[in-house]
């Protein structure tokens, strides 16, 4: 065979590769579809979330609505606490209208164990100075005797009187004698300690 028939013949040989290999097809993968279960996980996640979230919520809501009640009855109870009582003309009994006042403060001070009290007697003007300073003292000591009948120590009040000498209503006439026939408490310990009564 010659040289010229050796170069036609690889050229041939060339040419029909070439051919071959321009015909072969590109093989694409199929796509591929998003996992069931992957997608189940992730949801049930997601509303696992949401859940928590939620209680979370509600606890937090619930605990601040326990606080705000705690509040308003320890605000409820210093009101309490702190009413002034009154007492009939030249009487140191504790009248029957203020009877169910004073067994609420006596509630009180047994859930407020920390608590001390000051009880300031008052008269009105009517009698001697010398009179209503004892008429005031009976009353503290009245209302003292009322509260350690509930099992109260009798430590935990002191006693002062002051007459007519500060009156609450410095007119004259039986209305203002009535504001002024009375017993103040004043808070003197554990003001912070106060708490609503044990009511089961």
């Amino acid at each position: 065979m010659t040289f010229r028939s050796l170069t036609l013949a690889a050229f041939a040989v060339t040419v029909v590769l070439a051919a071959c290999g321009g015909n072969q097809v590109e093989t694409v993968p199929a796509p591929v579809g998003p996992d069931p279960d992957s997608a189940a996980r992730a949801e049930a996640l997601a509303r696992a979330r949401a859940d928590s979230i939620a209680r979370a919520q509600a606890e937090a809501d619930a605990r601040r609505a326990d606080e705000a009640a705690r509040d308003r009855a320890i605000e409820s109870a210093l009101s309490t606490l702190e009413m002034q009582v009154y007492f009939d003309y030249d009487a140191s009994e504790i009248r029957a209208d203020q009877r169910a006042l004073m067994r609420e403060k006596a509630e009180i001070l047994d859930a407020s164990p920390q608590v001390q009290i000051r009880l300031e007697g008052h008269a009105d003007e009517r009698g001697s100075t010398e009179y209503n300073i004892a008429l005031g003292n009976r009353r503290a000591v009245a209302i003292r005797d009322f509260l350690t009948g509930f099992g109260l120590a009798e430590a935990r009040f002191s006693l002062v009187s002051f007459g007519e000498e500060q009156p609450a209503d410095r007119g004259s006439g039986e209305a203002a004698w009535a504001r002024n026939r009375r017993v103040e408490f004043r808070i003197t310990a554990g003001a912070n300690s106060i708490n609503p009564p044990n009511r089961q």
